[in-house]
């Protein structure tokens, strides 16, 4: 290799190098937020007096809590998620919604009712999901700032307050996208986790002893010895993987490389770290367990712990919030969800959005739960049942999917599913004997959730069927036209009808036709469809089709664009050329067409009453199609028609 050669080559290896790292980087900042603020409360929540089933401070348990957190953070972050969920994504997207939506390509040797029950499981998660996205930010700002009062507790009265501005100002700047918002996170979550890790190796270093919980005897030893104590814990052990399913739900916005680096080298040694130093400070002083993670600070830096804390826990909601968009965005398009508008913030990664509805939603979901339950430890068992039931679900779907999409053989996989979901199922059972203490609310959220995004499903399948029966055939339609069944006159100018595809007859030409007897001398039925990549070049955007007629002046176009792309059908039009649609069209003059679907309540025993009415009130969330696809206000017209549900 000539020195010039090789000086390209090193300096191409060093910009992909920088690359990568910016990417580990900015998955530190978005990613791991909401699994990495974890030790600020979770030891606190095991050992807190205030527990309907409190757990005795003392050596023997103090080793079993902290062994049984170190192995379930290894077992269900590590494993389950990192080394296994991480490679079933869906085009790299990932998330629960991923898993369904391979259950749908892969289908069951069993039939299609156990792909249906499998994914209303899938379903039930990501609905547990976004309550896990309200939760988060709530108890997450809440426990860092509530260090307050352990430095100057006359100041708690700022808590609530200062939670709130913090809160207001995270979804205020969503919009500016996710690789903008983990550039600068990114910087502070390195600083918290080698601050956290170097917290926790002086707490270690003033009891050693406390490394003895990392063998896995002295967690088995406290779950059988002590199991009336030790289940219970377990709905406080299970904070510990919080923000797990964020993890794989962000994937898309990252990478699996990015987050699977960023955890084995960074995350998971700085939490490990933090816990066994805070397991140390209990040891040591069991009188004064109220905040083990600032006690472990020394009181010269507990102010600074406070103010990089608090920034963490805004970073932590980051991450939830980040996936939310991405598990309502896979819904969407899944026909889960209605279709809400999405900005994509990257020409990069396809993954990178920001929803603003899902994004309002959430502020004033959290905003509430605030100042409902206005202490951090009231909100941990909603939190970690959420959290724990989610991961349920993954689980069970994954393993459902490693047997049909990749073939793994039988024997491993039920040696898997046997360890992993019954550690699952323990850590549920635990959270569900505190459905009276906070654990309702999540299940609440998510069966709110659930009702909606399944009506949503339901119902749009109703209207699909109707609307394809009202549509009819478009070839079908044309060649009626040709035919002259359908009398018409031709007058001057050109009309673009929006459609859905090139196989039925769009509601507004059909409506113009046989209520008006009238069509364009130019008609372009149009079509837009989002390729999964940042930019379509300008000679594969357009298709056209002439629809079996050389010389009637109707044509097929189908727009293909890409998912940084908004979709901008005038100019689409300018692309056209007179021999592609059978004549020029006048684009500055041109109608535009859209089929207005009002829906009704009907009489038919499609869905129960309250559901009718709750699928048409979920419809008004519906993106406003004009401002979608760019047209003109005073040019669109729009042709209702109606649909009983």
């Amino acid at each position: 290799m000539t020195p010039i050669k090789g000086d390209i080559v090193s300096r191409v290896t060093t910009v992909h190098d920088t690359a990568r790292f910016a990417v580990v980087v900015g998955a530190l900042g978005v990613v791991f937020g909401d699994i990495g603020t974890s030790p600020i409360y979770t030891l606190q929540t095991v050992f807190n007096p205030e527990d309907p089933h409190p757990v005795p401070v003392s050596d023997a348990n103090v080793f079993g809590v902290v062994s049984l957190i170190f192995w379930s953070v290894t077992i269900i972050v590590t494993v389950t998620y990192v080394l296994l969920a991480l490679r079933a994504d869906n085009d790299g997207e990932g998330g629960i919604m991923a898993l369904i939506t391979a259950l749908r390509r892969w289908k069951s040797p069993r039939g299609r009712r156990t792909v249906v029950a499998l994914a209303a499981l899938g379903i039930f998660g990501a609905a547990l999901f976004f309550g896990d996205s309200m939760i988060t930010p709530s108890i997450s700002v809440l426990s860092a700032v509530e260090g307050i009062k352990v430095v100057r507790p006359s100041l708690s009265s700022l808590v609530i307050p200062v939670t709130v501005v913090i809160i207001v100002a995270l979804f205020m700047g969503q919009r500016r996208g996710t690789a903008a918002v983990g550039r600068v996170f990114g910087p502070v979550m390195i600083a918290w986790f080698l601050t956290i890790g170097a917290c926790g190796v002086g707490g270690i270093a003033q009891n050693p002893d406390i490394l003895k919980a990392l063998s896995p005897t002295y967690a088995v030893a406290f779950l059988a010895g002590h199991f009336h104590i030790a289940f219970f814990s377990l709905a406080a052990i299970v904070l510990a993987v919080t923000g797990a399913e964020a993890l794989y739900a962000d994937m898309g916005h990252f990478g699996r490389r990015a987050i699977t680096r960023g955890w084995v080298i960074l995350v998971f040694p700085a939490c490990v770290l933090s816990y066994f130093g805070q397991g140390a400070v209990v040891l040591a002083d069991p009188a004064n367990i109220s905040s083990p993670f600032f006690l472990l600070v020394p009181e010269w830096g507990r102010w600074p712990m406070v103010l990089l804390a608090t920034a963490a826990t805004v970073i932590a909601s980051q991450a939830v919030i980040t996936g939310a968009f991405s598990v309502a965005a896979q819904a969407a398009r899944l026909g889960y969800l209605p279709r809400l508008r999405i900005a994509h913030t990257s020409e990069s990664t396809a993954g990178q959005i920001y929803v603003p509805w899902i994004n309002w939603l959430l502020m004033v979901s959290v905003l509430t739960l605030v100042f409902a339950f206005r202490r951090s430890s009231a909100l941990a068992y909603a939190y970690g049942t959420a959290v724990i039931c989610t991961i349920t679900c993954t689980t069970l779907l994954f393993f459902f999917v490693a047997r049909s999409r990749w073939g793994t053989p039988t024997w491993l996989l039920a040696l898997g599913a046997t360890i992993l979901v019954a550690l699952d199922l323990l850590f549920v059972a635990a959270n569900l004997t505190k459905l009276l203490h906070g654990a309702w609310l999540s299940l609440l959220i998510g069966l709110t959730a659930f009702t909606v995004m399944t009506t949503w499903q339901r119902g749009r399948h109703i209207v699909t069927a109707e609307r394809d029966r009202k549509e009819g055939s478009l070839r079908e339609f044309i060649a009626r036209l040709h035919s002259e069944e359908l009398p018409v006159r031709i007058v001057p100018g050109t009309a673009v009808f929006l459609n859905r595809g090139r196989d039925t007859a769009p509601l507004a030409l059909r409506a113009n036709v046989e209520h008006n007897h009238v069509r364009h001398e130019h008609v372009v039925i149009m079509s837009l469809t989002t390729e999964p990549v940042p930019r379509v070049p300008a000679a594969e955007r357009i298709t056209v089709d002439g629809l079996g007629y050389a010389d009637d002046g109707i044509t097929h176009v189908t727009v293909r664009h890409g998912y940084i792309e908004s979709p901008d059908v005038p100019a689409a039009l300018r692309m056209l050329t007179a021999e592609q649609t059978e004549g020029q069209i006048d684009v500055d003059n041109a109608r535009y067409f859209l089929s207005k679907i009002e829906l009704r309540p009907g009489s038919e025993p499609t869905m129960a009453n309250w559901r009718k009415r709750l699928f048409i009130a979920t419809s008004y969330i519906t993106a406003d199609a004009a401002e979608a696809f760019a047209l003109p206000r005073d040019r669109t017209v729009i042709i209702g028609s109606h649909i009983d549900v």
